[in-house]
């Protein structure tokens, strides 16, 4: 996600408002008028107390003023929230019943399309969903809060002609760990490179690259054949693909010899999570 310049402070106002539900800012705006409007009252003039009058003056001005200005702007911000929801909505959708081949689904859209799509992807698998406010927290572009209150980290990649490299995956691992969040997603409309892909492999970090994006939002999951495993069958859900989980062992990088589950649909999909004994 791109930066955001230094704005000022309505525009501040603005944004927060355009990220709250629709309904909430109308809540606010409608709550704010009615209170700026009861403090818009003209004092009573009190000749021994000089001070009340002079202070009392400036809360009726800046009342009086404010509360056609803050209440309007949060209205404002709900119309852009509710166009904005509209748009995730329709994105999805498009996607959805799209009968074009899977390369070209994501064609075009635009980057800032491509995280709208996706944060509208993790909220249908129910996760609540926030958007960075500067595009670029530690990279971050969305932060993830499960049913459970685990924070889980997103990053788009809207790269068409380049394979996303390991080192966009060992930055978001980085952040991850020094934030203490549950897990992560690199999510790509191309692909990654083998050495991203071993990088992941054992962590509780997810590479979601656009054709297994397009087959989870299609609800069905790109044929592949599964590899001969033993593994123990669990009631685990995959974070991508909600497809079933496997018990399985990691038998390199840094947490090798380390239980985790992996997803029954690998390698289409490389959804993991943590075992906890």
């Amino acid at each position: 996600m791109a930066r955001r310049s230094k704005s000022s402070f309505i525009e501040d106002l603005y944004f927060v408002a355009s990220k709250l539900p629709w309904w909430l800012s109308v809540v606010v705006a409608v709550i704010l008028f009615f209170y700026l409007d009861s403090k818009a009252v003209m004092p009573e003039i009190d000749p021994n107390n000089p001070a009340s009058q002079v202070s009392g003056m400036m809360v009726y001005q800046f009342a009086y003023w404010l509360r056609y200005i803050i209440p309007p702007i949060f209205l404002l911000g709900a119309v852009a929230s509710f166009f904005a929801n509209f748009k995730r909505v329709a994105l999805l959708n498009n996607v959805r019943y799209d009968t074009t081949p899977v390369q070209d689904v994501l064609a075009s859209v635009s980057w800032r399309e491509f995280e709208m799509l996706v944060g509208q992807f993790f909220r249908e698998k129910g996760y609540k969903v926030s958007e960075t406010a500067n595009g670029a927290d530690g990279g971050i572009d969305l932060r993830l809060t499960a049913s459970d209150f685990k924070t889980y980290l997103v990053q788009c990649k809207h790269w068409k002609a380049s394979k996303v490299p390991v080192s966009v995956v060992r930055e978001l691992y980085g952040v991850m760990v020094a934030e203490l969040a549950a897990g992560a997603f690199v999510v790509t409309s191309g692909q990654f490179t083998d050495d991203a892909q071993a990088f992941a492999d054992g962590k509780n970090i997810q590479l979601i690259d656009g054709r297994l994006l397009v087959g989870a939002i299609k609800g069905r999951m790109p044929q592949a054949s599964k590899p001969a495993i033993t593994s123990v069958k669990s009631a685990i859900s995959c974070p991508v693909c909600s497809s079933e989980m496997v018990l399985r062992t990691a038998k390199r990088g840094v947490n090798a010899g380390n239980q985790f589950y992996g997803c029954s649909n690998y390698p289409s999909c490389r959804g993991t999570k943590p075992h906890q004994l």
